[in-house]
């Protein structure tokens, strides 16, 4: 079997973050999202991965490069534009020849991974097999309906939707989705829809199997999203103290200090995560917080936040919650007259202001 990763798209729901950046290696708990995707597909057997990239492919070449690291073959797909998860399968016709695969979007999380998915799918040889979650807001996903243990429609996005049973963003698929993938048509927002791929299979009297999730499934396209996946995966972590952490700090319940880091006359509570190089200096770090390598904060208060790599906390008079601040970014108080606040910011830039 082989696998594909989507880790194209523009990330617009993440804006600005994702202008200068790849959604999918913004990180959770301190690693990027798109390598627990690499992580849940090799532990299921697979290895040999095509990943689907557009304009950030080279950083994610950069990151994940050949996928030795893993214990994976990666091959690199270029997309030129995002023009549906169907149009992915259509591109990446060479790479998959006519072996099964898993579609794996790269921007998800699945707690436990996929191994029990794919096991399955080799037992019950569908032609298709997709994983779903019941959510309270059907409307916001593709949406299946199921008889007798089967999918017999599936729509995207509806306004009515027929049931709760939401596509979670992980398919399997025999040599048929490809015949599929190049009979469909665009959809009304120019895109070929994998719903509308895997609804043709179902019309064409193939069979595809629903495996419904039973633990907790994250798309991290919205901040919220984004913090509440780091929020599951921190509370996974057990403490490991590598770092340098002095006799006036307070280290307490689930953290991660990684080696190199430096912790002084501060209080970490976790679930949190400090990166290798960063330095945290008379501040406190609250729970669901991962602050990531290279980054100071000094003399401030950080809670259920991602902080991404070489930022600069210092200063700051009321603690900073809720929050995803970018790579090399500077966040401080000024002592200066008069008393302003000075802004550099990004379109789509978000700031909430006591």
């Amino acid at each position: 079997m082989k696998a594909l990763i989507l880790s194209g798209g523009k990330g617009t729901r993440l804006r600005p973050i994702t202008h200068t950046s790849a959604k999918q290696l913004i990180p959770v708990a301190n690693k990027p999202i798109l390598f627990y995707a690499i992580e849940a597909i090799r532990d299921a057997g697979i290895t040999d991965i095509g990943i689907i990239v557009g304009d950030t492919a080279a950083e994610v070449k950069a990151a994940v490069a050949d996928g030795a690291r893993f214990g994976v073959q990666v091959t690199y797909l270029y997309q030129e534009e995002p023009l549906g998860l169907a149009h992915a399968v259509l591109i990446a016709k060479e790479f998959l020849g006519d072996e099964p695969f898993v579609m794996y979007l790269g921007d998800n999380l699945v707690k436990g991974g996929i191994s029990n998915l794919v096991e399955q799918f080799k037992q019950r040889s569908p032609n298709s097999q997709i994983l779903l979650a019941r959510v309270r807001d059907p409307g916001q996903f593709g949406v299946a309906e199921l008889r007798d243990a089967t999918v017999v429609r599936l729509e995207e996005k509806p306004a009515h939707p027929r049931s709760d049973l939401a596509l979670v963003g992980v398919y399997m698929f025999d040599k048929n989705i490809h015949a599929a993938v190049r009979a469909i048509r665009p959809s009304k927002r120019g895109e070929l829809e994998i719903t509308d791929a895997i609804q043709w299979l179902i019309d064409s009297g193939l069979k595809v199997l629903p495996h419904i999730v039973t633990g907790w499934w994250k798309d991290t396209g919205r901040l919220e999203d984004m913090l509440e996946a780091n929020r599951m995966m921190l509370d996974t972590y057990e403490t490991d103290v590598q770092g340098d952490v002095d006799e006036h700090s307070r280290v307490e319940f689930k953290v991660v200090v990684e080696k190199g880091a430096v912790i002084r006359h501060s209080t970490i509570r976790g679930p949190a995560a400090i990166g290798s190089g960063a330095r945290i200096t008379n501040s406190y770090i609250g729970p669901f917080t991962s602050i990531s390598a290279g980054t100071q904060v000094i003399n401030s208060e950080i809670e259920h936040s991602i902080i991404l790599e070489n930022c600069l906390i210092e200063d700051v008079g009321i603690k900073i919650e809720d929050s995803l601040i970018g790579r090399n970014a500077e966040v401080k108080k000024l002592n200066e007259k008069p008393r302003v606040y000075r802004l550099l910011l990004g379109d789509n830039s978000k700031v909430g202001l006591p």
